[in-house]
């Protein structure tokens, strides 16, 4: 939930910024907690001076920014900050740092545009520190473009001078990507607040267009039928129609995607022994029940608009993955989120460290979409979107990628019965994640999560204090670590031998899933690591104990 902003507060002396946790937040309770345990009140209200030193620049906006980043956590970095919650954390992830860096920006941005405040001077320089700071973030994550200048991009031009003429604007160029496909590239320098696309409503696919079809009156009265499925068979006729508004667009999309769902057997077999095998497979077969409730009977019924060459199962898969992979959730003017296709935004690829974080609002002065930077990016550099807070196995099964460099939702959840005292940490559900990820490998944190720790240490002794060195509580100490590694070592053993077959003859399905499987091993060989090491430091501190007992 983004922080709201008072309006800026004028007196013959300063003028306020006011950052706030909204009640709203469904997380309200947690972060209140967090604020609370490093001396923040979940509404604070900082004071802007009239003349300001380097000093005081630097010490107010490290409040803010330690109060903005506890605003902007979700609910896998709140779970994993616990580990370090009473000490003053300074990082927590590229996008919970750039996301709070622009909450205080556009905070900063409408105390200045109100023209209530007398010291502009201040909120100049505090304005051009943040930007500063944004870009450290943009350069300790820049990631390497290099364009394959041998593929054609004819279609895609095609696309951008299609949308042109529909009132398009945009500072980037289509190119195929090295480890990517096609990519968006920045014509030029963009800052942080520029447009870098602008999308008119006029072109954006969406339930409307159903509404208008053919279909639409034999789609209405099959029960339980959704607007996105309705729009996912609009697609698959669309795509054909040689007189369509949108046939530039259906030309310049893939024959093939490449997501999970198009995994052959092969590759679906070596997943065995991860989460991603289960989601596939029951994703799939979804998507053949859902194919068997509409066909052949829609053709059979409707061949006049439901040709059955158009409505093979090949191409109610094509159609799936179309929409999975390149869809949107747009909220218009009447308050309504509906789920959209918009021609050029879907070559905006995902990444961990994305230059555009919030979208998908229809500007009414416009009537369009805008794709504004949180960060910058650099002339011929490639512009990355958030798709969400995604694993890879979801990016797997749904888009086909696995996203460059360490991805900090790649959880594993860990299913241990509940105790009357979950309450406490106001966790039902516990999960795990690479502990290199972790700031804190000390004794009892090792790097893992501490809401999983405590939970077990409940259920092994309820009644002792924890994370004291105290004989009892490190005996207890070792039995949590040594069932935890108990676990994971199951989970791991559940994985099978590392294949070591000849992965760049093989097919591209086949060399997802071994990498996939790959990335999980490495999680899980963390976890028994920081197991084993976390026994070590016990155990010295329990002969410690041991010792000390013995001389009295």
């Amino acid at each position: 939930m983004p922080p709201s902003c008072d309006e800026a507060k004028e007196t013959n002396e300063d003028c306020a910024i006011v950052l706030e946790l909204s009640e709203s937040d469904p997380y309200f309770d947690k972060k209140k907690m967090l604020l609370q345990n490093k001396g923040f009140n979940p509404k604070k209200r900082v004071s802007l001076k009239s003349s300001s030193s380097p000093s005081w620049i630097s010490a107010t906006l490290k409040v803010m920014l330690q109060i903005a980043r506890i605003i902007h956590l979700d609910e896998v970095e709140l779970y994993f900050c616990q580990d370090d919650a009473c000490s003053p954390v300074e990082f927590y992830s590229p996008r919970n740092e750039v996301e709070a860096l622009n909450s205080i920006l556009s905070l900063l941005d409408i105390s200045n545009s109100s023209g209530k405040c007398l010291q502009m001077n201040v909120l100049q320089e505090l304005r051009e520190a943040i930007v500063s700071m944004i870009r450290d973030v943009r350069d300790n994550n820049c990631v390497k473009t290099t364009i394959l200048e041998n593929q054609s991009v004819d279609k895609e031009e095609c696309l951008l001078q299609w949308g042109e003429r529909n009132g398009m604007r945009t500072r980037l160029q289509i190119a195929y990507v090295e480890g990517a496909g096609r990519g968006s590239i920045a014509r030029e320098d963009l800052n942080v607040g520029d447009t870098a696309l602008e999308i008119p409503v006029s072109i954006v696919i969406s339930e409307e267009l159903v509404y208008t079809s053919d279909m639409f009156h034999i789609l209405e009265k099959i029960g339980g039928i959704s607007l996105e499925t309705m729009l996912l068979l609009w697609s698959m006729k669309e795509r054909h129609n040689c007189t369509s508004k949108f046939k530039i667009y259906f030309d310049a999309l893939p024959k093939n995607f490449n997501t999970g769902l198009s995994f052959g057997l092969d590759a679906i077999m070596a997943l065995e022994g991860t989460l991603l095998f289960e989601e596939i497979v029951q994703a799939k077969q979804h998507l053949c029940d859902q194919y068997g409730e509409l066909f052949p009977s829609l053709c059979d019924d409707h061949p006049d608009i439901f040709p059955r060459e158009l409505y093979t199962w090949e191409q109610f898969l094509w159609a799936c993955e179309l929409w999975y992979s390149n869809s949107m959730n747009v909220m218009f003017p009447d308050g309504k989120l509906r789920t959209c296709l918009i021609p050029i935004a879907g070559f905006l690829n995902h990444s961990l460290h994305p230059h555009i974080l919030q979208y998908g609002k229809v500007d009414t002065t416009a009537n369009s979409l805008k794709f504004r930077l949180s960060r910058p990016c650099s002339a011929g550099e490639q512009c990355f979107l958030s798709y969400g807070h995604f694993s890879s196995s979801h990016l797997i099964s749904f888009y086909g990628f696995l996203p460059q460099g360490d991805n900090p939702y790649d959880i594993i959840p860990v299913d241990i019965d509940a105790t009357e005292d979950d309450s406490i940490t106001s966790n039902s559900t516990h999960m795990v994640r690479g502990t290199w990820l972790s700031r804190n490998h000390n004794i009892f944190y090792y790097g893992l999560p501490l809401p999983l720790l405590d939970h077990l240490r409940r259920i092994q002794s309820p009644i002792l204090q924890y994370n004291t060195l105290l004989q009892a509580n490190l005996e207890n100490e070792m039995e949590v670590l040594g069932r935890l590694r108990s676990i994971f070592d199951c989970v791991m053993k559940n994985l099978g031998a590392v294949d070591l077959h000849d992965r760049e003859n093989t097919s591209w399905d086949v060399r997802l899933a071994v990498e996939f499987k790959d990335l999980q091993r490495r999680i899980i060989s963390s976890i028994l690591s920081s197991c084993d090491t976390g026994l070590k430091l016990v155990k010295n501190e329990w002969c410690r104990c041991l010792a000390e007992d013995s001389r009295g």
